[in-house]
């Protein structure tokens, strides 16, 4: 049985004392634990550190992920972080291949292939996201076009325990627009999404690996989600940023 895992996106949001205060506005919600789901808050790399000692000082029901990474140790590359120091300031989740990376970055498959690797050698569990553009959606391939970015995405990945890898689809058109999936949109992909897992990785790794779904989820809409068989948890945007909402679905989650 897959643990369920509500993870929450600040995006470019949140100055480091403003972090440390939603940090500790959830840490109280989520006082009474979060049952046996998994919740994880990506706040900006500038305020990883306010939020890894609310974590630690308050022994918040969360952990803490980054929102991107390099795939290198160290050297020259100004503006990158670099795994291990994700590793030492407390990180145990980090977001990939993330849609706006894609779009605004250019990020390919290649680069996130190379970021998970480079993640889950120092133990660190990727939330690999994938998804289409309404082009591709209309024209009926969006199965295939994510199917695609999973099998490149993960070529060469070791998994030995299918807990320490997550991926997130994430309909580009349904972030952000207004616009929003419904639940049997989501397990249309996210079971093709399982289906590709089982032929790279096997059925028993891939019946443990969980997709979350990520496009505009919210207290209002994640339990529908949540009913469907091959959707694990939410990757949330927006609603993370209060922690009266996203712990709502939270607790939606555990029901």
């Amino acid at each position: 049985m897959r643990k369920r895992m509500i993870a929450g996106n600040w995006k470019m949001n949140k100055t480091f004392s403003e972090a440390v205060e939603l940090a500790s506005g959830l840490a109280k919600e989520l006082a009474d634990g979060t049952g046996d789901v998994d919740v994880v808050v990506a706040p900006p790399a500038v305020d990883l550190k306010g939020v890894a000692e609310v974590i630690e000082q308050e022994q918040a029901a969360f952990a803490l992920s980054a929102q991107n990474v390099y795939w290198e140790e160290s050297g020259a590359y100004t503006g990158e972080t670099a795994p291990n120091m994700l590793e030492a300031i407390g990180a145990t989740h980090c977001i990939i291949g993330h849609s706006e990376r894609r779009d605004y970055f250019h990020e390919t498959d290649e680069e996130i292939n190379k970021k998970a690797k480079a993640l889950m050698a120092h133990g660190i569990v990727p939330i690999s996201c994938c998804g289409e553009s309404l082009e591709i959606r209309e024209a009926g391939k969006h199965v295939e076009f994510v199917v695609d970015q999973i099998k490149k995405d993960t070529e060469g990945l070791e998994i030995t325990d299918p807990s320490k890898y997550v991926i997130a689809y994430e309909p580009i058109w349904a972030i952000g627009t207004g616009k929003t999936a419904t639940a049997d949109d989501a397990q249309e992909v996210c079971g093709a999404i399982r289906a590709a897992l089982v032929e790279i990785f096997g059925q028993e790794i891939a019946d443990g690996i969980r997709v979350l779904y990520g496009g505009s989820a919210k207290p209002d809409n994640i339990a529908g989600f949540l009913e469907k068989e091959d959707v694990d948890g939410a990757l949330v945007g927006g609603a993370s940023l209060k922690a009266d909402s996203f712990a709502d679905m939270v607790r939606s989650a555990m029901a």
